[in-house]
């Protein structure tokens, strides 16, 4: 089965206010390109402020992750409950499997996993006390077969870079097997990734909160008068992303979006809105799902970047650099498009692997009711206007 996944490094052309043109954009450093290891490297004063914590960081508890269980699995009551519990279910949280009652799994191994999901959740900012979120699942179904004859698995981590050709796979014996990410090999594969839809939740509760913490999100919504009978709401009916190939070893996708306005207090306002469900292309989707709130806006207009959560996203991170931008536009009592802005406040490095650029829509409008496709070309939103009526 292939999975798909969606990322696209452009340049979004939009004919915005000429105010757009004096944002001082803050300097973007090299992408690291060096093996995990190199995670811990320092980065310089001049750097992004969202270039503190890379994609190697997650890259490299995931991989040594994958070494220790790979080691673990020569011991043969172990093994047989990972097989079991990998044929059972698509994806198992490592966390639940090694603490489950009566698990043969060693000491050393529930530390090792648990120290794992710790800095996991630090190099992704998130809070502290989110859990659990290393999951293991079979590389591709088709593996389910050799699993279950009793083929000996191999493990791998996710890789981090849509660039990379192969992914390192290790066996219990500490051998490394190099597998090509474009052939699903016959061997099984066991891969070690990110509980995604887990992440994202709590990264967008770290959003919400970074951003009201930098001024971003203001008054949540007009007077208590103002919205006493309800108030108007712009909701997905239906919404469908392109086509994208991926390799074997790449998970369904994460998706979610930064609504952009500004808000009631004449400050930029941004609103994340997670979209769990919306993990495969070419399929439609029908949410029903509110996307604007317009009573927390000034203008009768709001800007959408769609982005997807690939593993390294520091939720923090992103708050800072986000706000680092949108905080130097100033509300001129006109609308200003704020999507460029936000894709600008991004560094450079981030779109090899993570966050990744999905889609975007420009001035969406409250009345807009209809089909609506992004300005890359790879989304397109059915929204309708949507009264929610008070109690």
């Amino acid at each position: 089965m292939t999975k798909h996944r969606y990322r696209y490094r452009t340049t979004v052309v939009c004919a915005a206010l000429s105010a757009l043109s004096l944002l001082a954009v803050p300097a973007v450093s090299a992408a690291a390109t060096g093996p995990a290891a190199s995670a811990e490297r320092t980065a310089p004063a001049s750097a992004h402020p969202a270039d503190g914590i890379r994609a190697h960081a997650v890259a490299g508890i995931e991989d040594r992750t994958a070494r220790t269980l790979a080691a673990s699995l020569g011991r043969p009551a172990w093994r047989t409950a990972i097989r079991n519990a990998a044929l059972a279910s698509p994806a198992v949280t490592l966390g639940s499997l090694v603490d489950k009652p009566g698990s043969p799994a060693a000491e050393s191994l529930k530390s090792a996993i648990a120290d794992a999901d710790r800095d996991l959740a630090r190099a992704k900012g998130l809070r502290p006390g989110t859990g659990s979120l290393l999951q293991l699942r079979l590389g591709d179904s088709s593996m389910r077969r050799a699993l279950g004859a009793g083929a000996e698995p191999l493990v791998a981590a996710a890789p981090s870079d849509d660039d990379t050709t192969a992914v390192t796979a290790y066996d219990s014996r500490g051998r490394t097997h190099l597998l090509d990410m474009r052939k699903i090999p016959e061997r099984p594969v066991y891969v070690i990734d990110l509980d995604g839809d887990k992440a994202v939740a709590a990264g967008m509760a770290v959003l919400r909160e970074q951003f009201a913490a930098h001024g971003l999100n203001g008054p949540a919504a007009a007077p208590a008068a103002a919205t006493a009978n309800g108030f108007w709401t712009s909701r997905i009916s239906s919404v469908r992303l392109s086509d994208d190939e991926e390799p074997w070893v790449k998970g369904d996708a994460e998706i979610y979006s930064l609504v952009t306005g500004f808000g009631l207090d004449g400050k930029v306002r941004v609103d994340p809105v997670d979209m769990p469900y919306l993990d495969e292309d070419g399929k439609t989707y029908s949410p029903n799902q509110i996307l604007v709130n317009w009573s927390s806006y000034k203008y009768n207009l709001a800007d959408v970047v769609m982005m997807e959560e690939d593993g390294s996203t520091n939720y923090r991170a992103l708050a800072t650099a986000i706000a680092g931008v949108l905080l130097t536009i100033a509300d001129l009592g006109a609308y200003i498009p704020l999507v460029n802005a936000v894709l600008d406040a991004m560094p450079d490095d981030w779109w090899t692997d993570d966050p990744d650029y999905v889609d975007s829509w420009y001035t969406l409008a409250q009345s807009l009711s209809g089909s609506s496709g992004g300005a890359r070309g790879n989304g397109s939103m059915t929204l309708e206007p949507y009264w929610v009526s008070g109690f």
